[in-house]
């Protein structure tokens, strides 16, 4: 089977989340399963700084504007673990600083800028090689199951090509003004509330669900959740009218994320050999400027960007009580500014319990999983989530709000036998609780261990994500045929 995915971020070249993750490790999962896979991502200024002098594949696609055309050149990226890249070059909509925004909002020609992606990977792809499915990742390429199914339509050589979307975050939709639609050459029929249409604005995630043939999120948990009005941002209705809705879960990279291997860490360990585990919570501590820290004391650490929609407000809110616990917390990451200021604020009045580095830094990232006793993600919503994973492989007990992949990968039980801990509502009561399950637990030795150990030999690897994608792709295919 042949796999074209389009997409905005594809780790190292380009990555703010989950999604670029994802559009590295899933398309070398599946050539490991024998399929051809080809990515295409902008050709950033971050991309052109990493691979500068990448090759000229297709020297001039012309891409339609309403008075003007955009001219693109498709470069070869190489080809990584049996997938080859591609990138879209058209610098003067992609040779920014940032991929989608200025400190001061969006980028206004967005819409431009991934509509004319989206049309690129279709004109690329009728001469590099006509996939048997397309595979499009969130609003900014969510326009091609569009394009294929109207400007397309009539087109032989696509016509019974399918699309498969993966939402990554419903909560980012690609907002534009109505008029957009004759800036992308698409007719007005498109804008109704059945199509492209929410309230007032083109919705390019939106046109997605509309028109591609099979839709897939990044957790079980999380395909429910989005189709209810809490978490649908809206477009809830436009999900439960599609019946084929299904959550994936993330795999991970334990290539990277392996504390027997990791080079990152103090020392090495296993389920079978904890004792490195040890050396590594010391180096931690004394990477923090915790000293004194006895082996009854719980470290907690958290790795995260700082916001409400990571449950901050909520460790703000516990921070008085739980300091009063035999436990110390290191914090690593930033976000947003008021965060930044009151978690600094809060170390600075309890020095001998809470520590924070406002910064994200990949190493101290890997020690605070190999560290850390226990892992902290009270998120209000986490489609996903990677952190809790490898947590899991570290040995280091996650607790967790009960919230998409969160919920799907941490599994409390009340007489034992679980993997970590969770709490419901959204509230600081419900997670002070939590966290003092957790407590009590790590003071029972022997329990604490034999936690630590199913999770570590639990597997959350891409191989099983990989052939459950690849069942998606036949049966859009079949469908589509």
């Amino acid at each position: 089977m042949h796999i074209v995915f389009a997409a905005s971020e594809c780790s190292p070249w380009a990555r703010t989340g989950g999604l670029g993750d994802v559009v590295s490790a899933l398309p070398k999962a599946l050539a490991k399963l024998g399929h051809r896979v080809s990515v295409f991502l902008p050709y950033y200024r971050q991309v052109a700084k990493a691979v500068p002098d990448a090759p000229v594949v297709l020297p001039s696609l012309t891409i339609p504007f309403p008075s003007y055309s955009r001219f693109v050149r498709i470069l070869d990226g190489g080809v990584v673990d049996g997938v080859q890249n591609y990138f879209v070059d058209c610098p003067e909509l992609f040779d920014r600083e940032s991929f989608y925004a200025t400190p001061s909002g969006d980028y206004p020609d967005n819409a431009e800028r991934f509509g004319l992606l989206s049309r690129a990977v279709i004109e690329a792809s009728k001469l590099l090689g006509v996939p048997d499915v397309f595979h499009v990742h969130d609003w900014q390429t969510a326009m091609l199951a569009v394009l294929l199914r109207s400007t397309y339509y009539f087109d032989p050589l696509l016509r019974h090509v399918p699309v498969v979307l993966t939402i990554h975050d419903v909560a980012y939709q690609g907002w534009f003004p109505p008029q957009t639609i004759e800036k992308l050459l698409l007719s007005w029929d498109l804008f109704t509330f059945d199509k492209l249409q929410q309230y007032d604005t083109l919705d390019f995630l939106k046109g997605g669900i509309v028109y591609a043939d099979a839709i897939t999120t990044v957790s079980r948990k999380y395909a429910e959740e989005i189709q209810s009005a809490e978490f649908g941002n809206g477009l809830e209705g436009a999900l439960r009218k599609r019946n084929d809705l299904i959550g994936i879960l993330y795999g991970v990279d334990y290539r990277e994320w392996d504390p027997a291997t990791d080079p990152h860490i103090a020392a090495h360990y296993s389920a079978d050999k904890l004792a490195g585990k040890k050396e590594c919570r010391r180096d931690l501590l004394h990477a923090f400027g915790l000293e004194g820290v006895g082996e009854d004391t719980a470290v907690i650490g958290i790795v995260s960007r700082f916001s409400t929609q990571k449950g901050f407000d909520l460790i703000v809110e516990i921070m008085d009580r739980l300091v009063e616990q035999d436990m110390v917390l290191v914090i690593l990451g930033k976000g947003e500014e008021y965060y930044e200021r009151v978690l600094v604020e809060m170390a600075n009045r309890h020095p001998a319990k809470v520590r924070v580095h406002v910064t994200y830094d990949p190493v101290m990232a890997h020690k605070i999983e190999a560290g850390s006793d226990i892992f902290l993600m009270p998120s209000r919503y986490q489609p996903a989530g990677l952190s809790q994973i490898y947590s899991l492989r570290y040995g280091t007990v996650p607790v967790v709000r009960a919230t998409g992949g969160l919920d799907d990968t941490i599994d409390e039980q009340p007489l034992g036998g679980g993997n970590g801990f969770k709490f419901w509502g959204y509230n600081s009561s419900a997670l002070l609780d939590a966290l003092l399950r957790a407590l009590s637990t790590f003071r029972n030795k022997e329990e604490w261990t034999q936690m630590m150990k199913r999770g570590m030999t639990q597997d959350f690897s891409w191989d099983a994500p990989a052939k459950e994608y690849v069942r998606v792709y036949e049966r859009a295919i079949q469908n589509r045929s």
